[in-house]
């Protein structure tokens, strides 16, 4: 029974460092535009998301990379990212929050 405490403790202490290793960039979303509009990136180095919206409900989506995720008033939203392909990859919000919308963009630099 000991042992098997023992073990569980060292795999939790173990998922929790590796979490630890990951950079966090807070991204913010309001009305028209994200901040920062330019997210770089290592290749095959994990990064943590951290969506928060000032205003009202935001969407944050790259076609490119299959990441379609809602921002919530009130919530934040973590999306762990781990590049595995270099390049210029857009982003935009895609839920309707007025004239303007179609300019609340960015995009994701992910260098070798």
């Amino acid at each position: 029974m000991r042992d098997a405490l023992w073990m569980m403790l060292a795999v939790t202490l173990a998922a929790a460092a590796a979490l630890a290793q990951d950079k966090v960039i807070a991204v913010t979303a309001e009305r028209f535009k994200f901040t920062p509009a330019v997210i770089e990136l290592k290749l095959g180095e994990p990064v943590v998301l951290e969506l928060t919206t000032l205003d009202r409900k935001h969407g944050f989506q790259i076609p490119d990379l299959k990441i379609d995720e809602s921002i919530e008033p009130g919530k934040v939203t973590r999306l762990r990212i781990v590049p595995d392909k270099a390049g210029t990859f857009p982003f935009h919000c895609d839920v309707f929050c007025g004239s303007g919308h179609e300019e609340m963009a960015g995009e994701i630099v992910v260098k070798p």
